[in-house]
């Protein structure tokens, strides 16, 4: 995969928030995000500011409730098997779908999860007419993927501190970014964002 030529680098500084479960927040956005650009939640979502007040809890259980019923069609439709939990974390309200035969609500590098996840924003907006970030998870893909990147993040922060020499990782979404920023900056050292969608990657470099 090749970076695009008209990419811009946006820096995501050392100082970003702990991690949370998946999506963690920075600062005072929830993604990565350069000078003059909105922020991203983690799944290339726009973050414009227009809340100003966050959500109450029982908002973001209702939330989770009509998440919950959207998806127990999908998987009736579909004839999986699956529990579903409801969550809230923060300020988001958390879906999980967890059965022994989940793979194909995943699909290759959590393609089809993403899809699935912005179906059932699209659903929860329908029914109360405000902009969620509820997130969903099925078979605790996430929080898997999170260990491996944050793993993938620290180990990029090793060998640049080693060599000196900027580190470019393959190609993530905004999700996988947003977790590999945090761990090169629990490392100490900074990275940035370069290229375009799909072929947007993280580039870990040393200090200065």
């Amino acid at each position: 995969m090749t970076q695009g030529e008209n990419a811009v680098a946006e820096p995501f500084g050392a100082s970003a928030a702990d991690e949370a479960i998946a999506e963690p927040e920075a600062a005072s956005a929830d993604g990565e995000a350069g000078p003059g650009e909105p922020a991203e939640d983690g799944n290339g979502e726009a973050d414009n500011g227009e809340a100003s007040g966050r959500p109450s809890v029982a908002d973001l259980e209702n939330e989770g409730e009509i998440a919950a019923d959207y998806i127990e069609g999908l998987l009736d439709v579909a004839d999986l098997d699956g529990d579903i939990d409801m969550d809230v974390e923060g300020d988001r309200a958390v879906v999980s779908v967890v059965g022994a035969t989940l793979s194909e609500l995943v699909g290759p590098r959590g393609e089809v999860l993403e899809a699935l996840q912005e179906l059932t924003r699209l659903a929860v907006h329908r029914q109360t007419g405000a902009r969620t970030r509820i997130m969903l998870d099925v078979g605790g893909y996430r929080k898997r993927r999170k260990e491996e990147l944050t793993e993938t993040g620290r180990a990029a922060a090793d060998e640049v501190k080693r060599t000196g020499v900027a580190k470019k990782l393959t190609a993530m979404n905004p999700f996988e970014r947003k977790v590999v920023h945090d761990a090169v900056a629990a490392a100490g050292l900074r990275s940035e964002s370069e290229g375009e969608e799909p072929d947007r990657r993280v580039v870990v470099l040393p200090a200065s």
